[in-house]
């Protein structure tokens, strides 16, 4: 099999942590976001709630436009990636989301798993990235290949995932206890999702992630165990995308990017790094923290909101 044209990646999970490199831009509140209940529903069984829990706007595409497109501006549609933040539960039981779609591969890896909870939470993960790699293809979930490949072993079966013979979508997945994530776009995507009450780091482990500056963010922080885990879950986001590795973590230096806002609620923010698409969410409902980057805007599904138009960015 050819070599796949992809950067390594390394699996979210604090079960070993890297270091980092640099900095960023102001945040940016004016990505376009899908508005189509359509994909939501093609994503999650659950999708008829947002993820605050309010129900969705059920939005009838216009006449013409494919429910499968993201929204139209101007003469041509939005070049975007789709992420969607998910318990494994809530992918299991879409009808979509079919354990028979893994490859021999997968099966072996899945079967590998001593505790059967971190086994469905690794089928979930590669059923729901294949879900969000059709999305963005405009196909059907069984027509959706998945493999991986590590650079650094130069191996297949494990790293980075991909989808054999398709240039024209990049995909990312990351798991942890009882809750996935996947995206899938055009280009370069990362997602990273955790526990949202995953705390108590070691001092030691925060400086082998963090850079100065943001150690001392950190350090004024009310919650300096937060301010990692977000930073943590950014890091790991850009090491899928390319942009930095486990080993240079602690270089990239993310303090410029807006804090996890204050509050009790669902919240998603987004942002910008080095020209990349940063969007950060924190989903009370789920107990997940997930950040996704992208070298173009990031649609999550369960977002309803009109679309902004992207003149000037």
């Amino acid at each position: 099999m050819p070599r796949p044209d992809v950067r390594p990646v390394i699996r979210s999970g604090a079960r070993g942590l890297p270091e980092a490199p640099r900095s960023l831009a102001p945040a940016d509140h004016g990505m376009p976001l899908d508005t189509s209940a359509d994909l939501v529903n093609a994503i999650l069984a659950s999708a008829s709630r947002s993820l605050a829990g309010k129900p969705l706007q059920q939005v009838s595409p216009r006449s013409g436009t494919p429910a499968a497109r993201p929204a139209r501006r101007g003469p041509g549609p939005v070049a975007a990636a789709y992420a969607t933040v998910s318990t494994t539960a809530e992918v299991l039981h879409h009808p979509a989301a079919r354990e028979s779609l893994l490859t021999e591969v997968e099966r072996q890896r899945a079967a590998r798993f001593r505790h059967e909870a971190s086994r469905l939470d690794f089928v979930a993960a590669h059923l729901l990235v294949r879900l969000c790699a059709a999305r963005s293809l405009g196909v059907a979930a069984d027509d959706i290949e998945l493999a991986q490949y590590c650079d650094e072993c130069e191996e297949h079966g494990h790293g980075r995932p991909y989808v054999p013979g398709r240039h024209d979508v990049q995909v990312s997945l990351s798991h942890t206890r009882g809750v996935v994530a996947a995206a899938a776009g055009p280009a370069a995507v990362g997602v990273d999702v955790e526990l949202l009450g995953r705390r108590s780091v070691a001092p030691s482990v925060l400086e082998q992630v963090l850079t100065q500056r943001e150690l001392r963010v950190s350090g004024r922080s009310r919650d300096p165990q937060g301010v990692f885990m977000r930073q943590w879950v950014r890091k790991e986001a850009l090491v899928k995308v390319g942009r930095t590795s486990r080993a240079t973590m602690r270089e990239v230096d993310l303090s410029g990017l807006p804090p996890a806002p204050a509050g009790s609620g669902t919240s998603v923010q987004r942002s910008r790094f080095e020209g990349l698409h940063v969007l950060d969410l924190a989903d009370k409902r789920r107990g997940a923290l997930a950040s996704v980057v992208s070298a173009v805007p990031v649609l999550l599904t369960g977002e309803v909101r009109p679309p902004v138009p992207l003149s000037g960015r």
